[in-house]
């Protein structure tokens, strides 16, 4: 039998899976969660480590091969690396990442990169203390520091941080973190602050276009240029300081979106398949795992539905209708 292959329907060929194990979080980060009433899914709503090996196992013979693993905080699931080692022995997979608030990461390093883990992508939005417990509403970032270098030191690089830049909050730390490129495997990514699950005016003071972090390189005076073997998935563009061992990337998904490059899909920890971050559509899988033909026709059916793109740029210049209804799910519902 000749499977399927997973290509919307404007040709974009999917081979990228992000899975999030968790909607649950150790940190209250102000752009992704409020500080209180988050009503969290219930253990037995969230899929099980071999009801999301299942769904692997198939996907991966529709031309999956990069896993990402995300939250909410996936560290905050039990015995995380049971589930990368699960992943790791299903053929066509060649690549697991994970992405993680970096808190809970150093103890368990080790033990995750036996079991297959490629590589991480850690959260840091500011290096200072205070600023940091503020933005995470009681974060330690001595712990996330701790945990870069015991990353290091086990070989799990590059290593990636992700930056989420807000105005007025951490804009001023931008040389700091290019900074930390010059003689590490560290590889910075400034994020543009994204409307998902609200595009209220709090989002619109705080939203800063990316094209601020080449201004700070012009006035450190920093010679840079651009670069493209960093390993990974994503859609930054990638630039490298002169001499620098690591690189810094641009994503800019609200002015310069890149959903025509899009090679992936999500899948919540709830068991639902999304095929764009922004809208609502979403398919609940859970239901037919075990039935293989039935989830390989509801992932051809969840990219069948999948836009053009997703009309984030709207939601800046106000009042503009989008084609489709953007969710109502936060970040940590979905999967970062």
């Amino acid at each position: 039998m000749t499977v399927p292959r997973l290509i919307d329907s404007f040709g974009r060929k999917h081979e990228y899976l992000r899975i999030s194990v968790t909607d649950r979080c150790n940190l209250r980060c102000v752009y992704c969660m409020p500080e209180e009433g988050m009503e969290f899914e219930p253990s037995d709503k969230i899929l099980t480590y071999d009801e999301i090996a299942d769904v692997v196992r198939v996907v991966a013979e529709m031309g999956i091969s990069k896993i990402r693993l995300t939250g909410g905080e996936p560290l905050v699931r039990k015995e995380l690396e049971k589930l990368v080692g699960m992943i790791s022995h299903i053929p066509g997979i060649e690549d697991i990442a994970l992405t993680t608030n970096g808190i809970f990461l150093g103890p368990r390093a080790a033990k995750l990169k036996e079991a297959g883990l490629t590589r991480v992508n850690i959260s840091l939005d500011s290096l200072r203390p205070d600023r940091f417990k503020m933005i995470t509403r009681g974060g330690n970032v001595q712990k996330v520091l701790d945990s870069i270098d015991t990353c290091l030191k086990v070989g799990l690089t590059p290593i990636k941080l992700n930056v989420l830049l807000m105005k007025g909050v951490n804009d001023d730390e931008i040389a700091d973190f290019i900074s930390l490129t010059k003689d590490r495997d560290i590889h910075v990514r400034f994020i543009e602050y994204m409307p998902i699950g609200h595009s209220d005016e709090q989002w619109k003071s705080l939203y800063l276009p990316l094209s601020t972090v080449k201004e700070v390189c012009t006035q450190q005076e920093w010679d840079y240029e651009s670069v493209d073997n960093v390993k990974g998935n994503g859609p930054a563009q990638n630039y490298r300081l002169k001499g620098a061992v690591g690189s810094f990337g641009l994503i800019h998904p609200v002015s310069e979106h890149f959903c025509q490059s899009c090679n992936r899909l999500r899948l919540t920890a709830d068991g639902y398949i999304k095929p764009c971050l922004a809208w609502t559509e979403q398919f609940q899988v859970r239901k037919v795992i075990g039935d293989d033909e039935a989830l390989r026709q509801m992932f051809l059916e969840a990219i069948g539905t999948k836009p053009e793109h997703h009309e984030m740029y709207k939601f800046l210049q106000g009042g503009q209708e989008t084609t489709h209804t953007p969710t109502h799910r936060r970040m940590s519902q979905i999967g970062g």
